[in-house]
């Protein structure tokens, strides 16, 4: 089967050449290196990641994604992250692109706090003309100003990162029902990141199956995909990267048409389509 981890952080070993921010997040014991990806990936079988920038280590300097996209071209795609308040960003946008290979950009809301703000729809216009994949970083309070961008931009192919972060607790019901109520875009895909994060049990994390299947119900798996937060010791600190995968490889009641299309094959069509 094949098998794409649509979700992993970095962090290079040279902060000299990569500058952190100030208080940056690190994972512990030095893990987390492209490296250390590489290794992680190839010993459970995923043929292919895409590399998420680490906003929370570096901010908007995206010279690590980038150089790391270009020199992992045949196995990763990078994913920038870039401020929607900066006239510059689209700009940059296209020169990712163009010399590093960057395959999208996760969307996250400008100083205003909304994710339909000009920057942010300035950004989006720039992605659907260089044909990249935008990862939405956000709450629920934005849930219908998202509407209106997948409204305004059909042709975009639009991924909710961590299904706006769905979690067990008093706000658990209202969360996923704007995420099903999303599910009516059909440039929107559901990434299923949540299940570690959000859940308030131990391995398999039961209490998250249910919001699973809803999901995927809502969206077809075609429009779902996997990704497991590398690196765990630092973002699922009590699930490891062989029992996330496990949990959709084996704990979820899921058809086996079902687990190819979110284990790998949307993440082909989105972020790899030479493979197809």
């Amino acid at each position: 089967m094949l098998i794409i981890d649509t979700h992993a952080h970095i962090y290079a070993q040279d902060e000299k050449r990569y500058p952190p921010i100030e208080k940056p997040l690190r994972p512990p014991g030095g893990k987390g290196t492209l490296g250390d990806l590489r290794a992680e990936t190839a010993s459970h079988g995923v043929r292919a990641a895409c590399l998420i920038q680490t906003s929370t280590f570096y901010r908007f300097d995206n010279r690590c994604i980038c150089d790391s996209s270009k020199v992992s071209s045949d196995w990763a795609a990078g994913v920038c992250t870039l401020d929607p308040d900066d006239p510059h960003s689209p700009g940059l946008l296209s020169q990712y692109q163009r010399e590093f290979g960057i395959k999208g950009m996760r969307s996250i809301p400008g100083q205003s706090g909304r994710i339909d703000g000009d920057g942010v729809r300035r950004l989006w216009k720039t992605a659907a003309d260089e044909g990249l994949v935008i990862n939405a970083l956000m709450r629920r309070e934005n849930a219908e100003n998202l509407g209106r961008m997948l409204a305004d931009f059909p042709g975009l192919r639009v991924v909710l990162d961590h299904c706006m972060y769905v979690e067990i607790g008093p706000q658990y019901d209202a969360i996923l029902g704007d995420v099903l109520s999303l599910a009516k875009f059909k440039n929107l895909h559901a990434k299923l990141t949540f299940v570690p994060t959000g859940s308030k049990q131990k391995y398999p994390c039961a209490d998250l199956h249910d919001a699973v299947l809803k999901i995927v119900d809502a969206f077809g798996p075609e429009r779902c995909v996997w990704g497991s937060d590398f690196p765990c010791e630092l973002w699922t600190p009590g699930i490891t990267y062989s029992q996330h995968l496990q949990i959709f490889l084996k704990d979820l009641p899921l058809r086996d048409a079902a687990r190819q299309q979110i284990l790998g094959l949307t993440a082909k069509r989105l972020w790899f389509p030479e493979w197809l």
